[in-house]
Parts: structure tokens; C-alpha cells; sequence
């Protein structure tokens, strides 16, 4: 009973659910500047983005989610990979994240992306 009260005290599911609406607002736009970002979801404080072969492909592109998590990794960040085809880039952060540290986090992130996307020529003309 303790947890749930610590839940309800700290309001920890109004922020799973600001926390989650920062991170989709953030990968939406990362959608709009990267094609090979073929969806994002989430689920409170749980988003992730899926990622594809070509704009209008619809092939997972596993490879490019593993890029990406390189990159990340050598910018400080590190993220997971999950799907049934490895090509989701899952995030979930801690709900006590503080909002500056949750925007450092996103801002790695985009440059990862633009690391990864950029890496090979067949993805800078998609």
C-alpha cells in the first residue's frame, strides 16, 4: 500500500504522462526531419520510434536502429533497441527525470540520429 500512496503523493502518473507528451512531441518532429522514421509510439513515460528503409518503405531497417544506438552510446546516451525486428529505438526514462536532463536526452538523440542517417550515402538520398 506504501508504493501506491508514494504514487499518489508524488503524482508520478501526471508525470508519466508530461514526461511521455515531451518525448512524443520531440520524436514527432524528429519524424518530420528524418524519413526513415516510419512511426513513433508510446505510452505514457514509454515511447520509442520505428525505423525504416527509405521514406515510403515500410521494410524494418534494423541496421540504422543499431547505428543509432552506437551513436547514442558515444554521445553518453544510452538507449535500447526492441521489436520483433529489432528496429524500434525504445525509450523510457525515469519519471523523477528532471526536465532539463529529459531535453539532453532528446537533444543526444536527434544528434545520434543525424549521425546514423547521415553515415551511409543510400540514406542522404531517401
Amino acid at each position: 500500500m506504501r508504493v501506491l500512496d508514494v504514487i499518489e503523493t508524488e503524482g508520478l502518473c501526471g508525470r508519466a504522462e508530461a514526461v511521455g507528451d515531451k518525448m512524443r512531441t520531440r520524436l514527432l518532429a524528429l519524424a518530420k526531419e528524418f524519413p526513415c522514421i516510419g512511426d513513433v509510439r508510446g505510452l505514457g513515460a514509454m515511447c520509442g520510434l520505428r525505423t525504416r528503409q527509405g521514406s515510403q518503405d515500410q521494410e524494418p531497417d534494423a541496421e540504422l536502429t543499431a547505428a543509432v544506438l552506437t551513436h547514442a552510446e558515444q554521445r553518453g546516451l544510452i538507449l535500447l533497441s526492441c521489436g520483433t525486428s529489432a528496429n524500434v529505438v525504445r525509450l523510457l526514462a525515469p519519471l523523477t527525470i528532471p526536465d532539463a536532463v529529459l531535453s539532453e536526452g532528446l537533444d543526444l538523440l536527434a544528434a545520434a540520429l543525424r549521425d546514423a542517417y547521415g553515415s551511409e550515402s543510400k540514406r542522404a538520398v531517401a
